[in-house]
């Protein structure tokens, strides 16, 4: 497969989910459900374009696992955290604040945006694909570091659910386990991630352009929607959040700072 092919490829499978995600959005008046399509969304990308090759190499084939490994949980936990609980208040602002355009408004800023951002971090996992061969050390040295990341993503998830059913942690601080070392493991494991499959997907030379995928990744956690936005709610509504801030390294782990 060209790598001309690979990329019109996935335009075409991200479009089309997009804007399905995107009429369910209108049924439902939930834009919240593009949250789990993020994670799916890559798994569509990986698999839209291994199922077109005549004969899947080692390397594609590992990528396309990692990226389903990483997409089937995250939209899972997301869909299991979400579902019930309404829209998120980002999107009802939206909604209030366009009125009746909000259904146009939404499709291009939300559902088309995230769209173009999945295909531009999905480069590694699209081009990777094209070229033959099996995985070698740097494909080694990418799944290692993919593991760690996934390590961080998913116990963080886990140790954040876990203290938030407690109802007696109500109005406190998560700072135990993974979250003693970092105020985000979760953003952290999710860049992790990416550098993965980015390292995979560069020892096929084309695949390097994943290390722009991995960049964008990294810009959107910690300056976007991720770290930024999370850190400007917590701080606000929550007293000991300064001092727990203070002590502990917002995205790399690192031991907590002496008072």
């Amino acid at each position: 497969m060209s790598a001309g092919t690979a990329l019109a490829t996935a335009a075409i499978a991200i479009a089309v989910l997009m804007v399905a995600t995107w009429l369910l959005s209108l049924v439902l008046r939930n834009a919240s459900i593009v949250d789990i399509v993020w994670g799916l969304g890559f798994v569509v990308v990986a698999w839209s374009v291994h199922l077109r090759l005549d004969d899947p190499s080692g390397r594609s084939t590992l990528l396309t696992a990692l990226v389903t490994v990483w997409g089937l949980r995250l939209a899972g936990y997301l869909a299991w955290r979400n579902i019930g609980h309404g829209e998120d208040y980002r999107y009802v602002a939206m909604r209030k604040h366009w009125g009746r355009r909000f259904p146009l408004v939404s499709l291009l800023t939300v559902f088309g945006l995230q769209g173009v951002l999945m295909w531009t971090v999905s480069l590694g996992v699209q081009l990777g694909q094209t070229r033959t061969g099996g995985p070698g050390a740097l494909a080694l040295v990418g799944v290692v570091v993919w593991a760690v990341g996934l390590f961080f993503e998913a116990t963080g998830d886990i140790q954040l659910a876990r203290f938030k059913a407690d109802a007696s942690n109500a109005g406190k601080v998560m700072d135990r386990g993974l979250w003693r070392y970092t105020r985000h493991p979760n953003y952290f494991g999710d860049a992790c991630a990416w550098w993965g499959i980015a390292l995979v997907a560069a020892e096929s030379g084309i695949g390097a352009w994943g290390f722009v995928g991995a960049v964008v990744m990294n810009v959107l956690l910690l300056r976007v929607s991720g770290v930024a936005l999370l850190e400007r709610s917590l701080r606000k509504r929550k007293p000991e959040y300064e001092a727990y801030a203070a002590r502990t390294s917002a995205f790399v782990p690192r031991p907590p700072r002496r008072a």
